[in-house]
């Protein structure tokens, strides 16, 4: 043709450029594949946690239970099942609910399962190092102070994302140049910087929690919980390296994927490592479950 008429943002030519027709739609959605594959792997884990958490409050009462700290236990498997459930805002069509949703709720909900766990490792080693405990040492290590670390942790990470929300936030955006051809249907971080400062926050609690557990690995390990948190930070850590450049070098759905895919392993890892070994004693060796058995006393104060 002599003259050529340019087809609309939302539309591409045809093979035969004789006609505009609809671009398709990029995202990850819950009828392919990858988005059953992904919905699957975090319903098991949501339901392995879930089950997790009934044997803990069901035997509440025993000594294993109560020496690993009851409070920050239930804090992190909760938190642990709202990162589980957490996958399922990734998939889908991006709304701008979603997208508002998505990174921040993830971030703040790490935080606060990073947080407890780093509660738990700064109370084995207080515990455990001390050997002359008195009442202050006591109150140190009891569920008032414990509770106030993850809540003055978790804090820091929601001061990032309100102030993430109200200055940058996240939007729905149409990409139509990556593919040619096709439209990807992305959320906008809003501000990359922000992002990079609430991962970057999640990541030095993830490295002083991995650092604490690693100088306690070698305390008695009668219901000491450091040699387990430290191989579950590291492969926490490991995965979230990796996770890095996997996801800068990825566009698109499979973007969400990775994502996703790091959520559920890095979670899994913390639920599989630190709470597992306690419920198979609790389950399969209630012989070991007893006063007798704790070689070394967690003082714990009720209040």
């Amino acid at each position: 043709m002599e003259t050529c008429e340019s087809c609309p943002e939302d539309q591409w030519s045809s093979l035969t450029r004789d006609k505009c027709i609809k671009r398709p739609l990029h995202f990850l959605s819950f009828e392919e594949v990858l988005g059953i594959s992904l919905v699957v792997i975090a319903t098991i884990f949501f339901g392995t946690a879930s089950s997790v958490l009934w044997v803990f409050i069901k035997y509440r009462n025993t000594p294993l239970v109560k020496a690993n700290n009851q409070n920050l236990s239930y804090a992190l498997l909760l938190s642990l099942m709202t990162c589980f459930l957490l996958s399922f805002i990734f998939i889908g069509r991006p709304e701008e609910l979603t997208c508002l949703m998505r990174q921040t709720t993830f971030v703040f909900v790490f935080a606060v399962a990073i947080s407890s766990v780093l509660g738990k490792t700064l109370t084995v080693l207080v515990v455990f190092n001390a050997t002359k405990p008195g009442r202050k040492l006591r109150k140190c290590v009891g569920s008032r102070i414990s509770t106030g670390l993850v809540i003055l942790c978790s804090l820091g990470e929601l001061i990032i994302c309100v102030t993430w929300l109200i200055f940058a936030p996240p939007f729905v955006e149409l990409d139509t140049k990556t593919i040619p051809g096709t439209i990807i249907v992305q959320c906008n971080e809003g501000s990359i910087i922000a992002f990079y400062v609430a991962v970057s926050y999640i990541g030095v609690l993830a490295v002083f929690c991995f650092i604490v557990a690693f100088i306690s690995r070698k305390l008695p390990d009668t219901f000491n919980e450091a040699q387990h948190i430290t191989f579950s930070m590291l492969v926490f850590c490991s995965v979230w390296m990796s996770f890095i450049p996997t996801y800068l070098s990825t566009k698109g759905k499979y973007m969400v994927a990775v994502e996703i895919f790091a959520m559920l392993a890095s979670n899994g890892a913390l639920l599989c490592f630190i709470f597992f070994p306690k419920c198979y004693i609790i389950l399969l060796r209630p012989d070991r479950n007893t006063k007798r058995d704790i070689k070394v006393k967690v003082f714990q104060i009720h209040g």
